[in-house]
């Protein structure tokens, strides 16, 4: 490559896109970005789109990105399908996402819900990132593991308690804080609350580019801004062969081995309460 030619961007790939809430996080590490999602996504804001079944992708394409992300749907771990018992109304998507994960043998992290059958390595919450909107907070926790140490010093800065008005709903305002659920948008009241509109949900996330329905299934860029850094990190790393050829490595199971973890890899939650 010629000294004056910019460096390529590592490729990253997020499976189950949807708008690119998770992509738009990427780009801002670092990544170029490609999408796929098994439905049209007319507001996608990444690199690439391909419109398929994310577990359907043949290793070979998989291995040729640096990096993957997957979300997989979340609505058999949602509070709402707990409430209702519609759980087996909804796909277990996790276990044969991690399972297609671990054999492309890239780097990896799969997003999900509270409740979710996810290896809790990281846990975000809007506050460590100061979002929301000038009279409420963003909590929206996620949790997030991988096949390489996640690190994380920050904590959650709740104040008050959410009221989230699930099934299509949406989200009231109480006690000043903001949960991004269901369909609804438009000022509405029901007794002392009073609904967020897509506009004021669309500050809370850090997202200007969805609809209500598109916020509802996303997360803020900053989460996966935030573990796209580290992931550019290991990446350099484990590109590097040291002179004592000790490699970082990921293990058979997908998972960092024990002695290369250090410090704290769970964020912790003074409330002891997760909102979705």
């Amino acid at each position: 490559m010629n000294a004056s030619q910019p460096r390529a961007k590592p490729r990253a790939l997020d499976l189950f896109c949807g708008a690119g809430g998770a992509t738009k996080g990427l780009q801002r590490a670092g990544f170029y970005v490609v999408g796929v999602d098994i439905k049209p996504q007319p507001r996608y804001c990444g690199d690439e789109f391909v419109q398929a079944d994310a577990l359907g992708l043949s290793l070979a394409y998989i291995r040729s990105f640096d990096f993957g992300w997957a979300s997989p749907p979340c609505q058999r771990y949602s509070l709402l399908a707990y409430r209702t018992g519609t759980r087996d109304k909804h796909q277990d998507a996790i276990p044969p996402t991690r399972i297609f994960l671990i054999e492309t043998g890239i780097p990896w992290v799969i997003e999900n819900v509270q409740g979710a059958p996810v290896d809790r390595m990281l846990m975000l919450c809007g506050t460590m990132f100061d979002l929301g909107i000038p009279e409420a907070q963003l909590w929206r926790h996620r949790f997030f593991e991988a096949n390489f140490v996640l690190m994380n010093g920050r904590h959650c800065q709740h104040r008050g308690s959410p009221v989230g008005v699930y099934g299509g709903g949406g989200d009231w305002r109480r006690f000043g804080v903001v949960t991004v659920t269901g369909h609804s948008g438009g000022i509405r009241k029901r007794g002392n609350l009073q609904q967020y509109n897509v506009l004021q949900r669309r500050q809370a996330m850090g997202i200007d580019w969805m609809t209500n329905a598109e916020l509802s299934e996303s997360i803020p860029p900053a989460y996966s801004e935030f573990i796209g850094k580290q992931a550019l990190q290991f990446i350099e790393r484990i590109s590097v062969v040291s002179d004592s050829n000790k490699a970082i490595c990921i293990s058979d199971s997908g998972k960092p081995s024990a002695d290369s973890a250090s410090g704290e890899t769970i964020a912790s939650c003074s409330e002891g309460r997760s909102t979705c």
